[in-house]
């Protein structure tokens, strides 16, 4: 775990809110210079605790209105079928998150995506190339959250 202050905190908080924001905004919004922002920032990246700045999209806006999340189950705990499962999985644009699991799921995908058509595709792509003991899909009615920001 990196050791951060408050102010890295309230830089962090910032950056999670709007990355967008230019050093002398930072700056001013936790009263640093521009210098010491970027030094910050840098040491912030340096250390793995900003690992990327991205713009998040509305996935209706862009045509992708189901959020689908697939709990898996598999008879083979092998690290070389974790491999190809991983290679599999990743391969598709639409699986946004994959999460190795403890309990009865042992994998959890969530799934961007147009409609049931194109869910129903990625779902044949996947269980061709790696086998499946078990999917479970869940289809979501509604967002009540989701927040990217981590609360530091």
């Amino acid at each position: 775990m990196v050791e951060l202050d408050e102010t890295d905190r309230r830089l962090l908080r910032k950056l999670q809110a709007d990355a967008s924001l230019s050093l002398e905004q930072l700056g001013a919004a936790v009263q640093l210079s521009t210098n010491s922002v970027w030094r910050r920032v840098k040491r912030l990246e340096a250390e793995g605790v900003i690992t990327r700045r991205i713009a998040l999209l509305d996935p209706q806006a862009v045509g992708l209105g189901l959020t689908v999340f697939v709990a898996i189950k598999t008879g083979d705990h092998s690290v070389a079928w974790l491999s190809r499962f991983r290679e599999a999985a990743s391969a598709h644009p639409e699986i946004v998150e994959i999460y190795r699991m403890a309990g009865d799921t042992d994998y959890l995908l969530k799934l961007h995506v147009a409609g049931m058509e194109d869910y129903d595709r990625v779902y044949k792509k996947l269980i061709a190339k790696v086998a499946l003991s078990d999917v479970s899909a869940s289809f979501a009615m509604e967002t009540l959250k989701n927040e990217r920001a981590l609360p530091v």
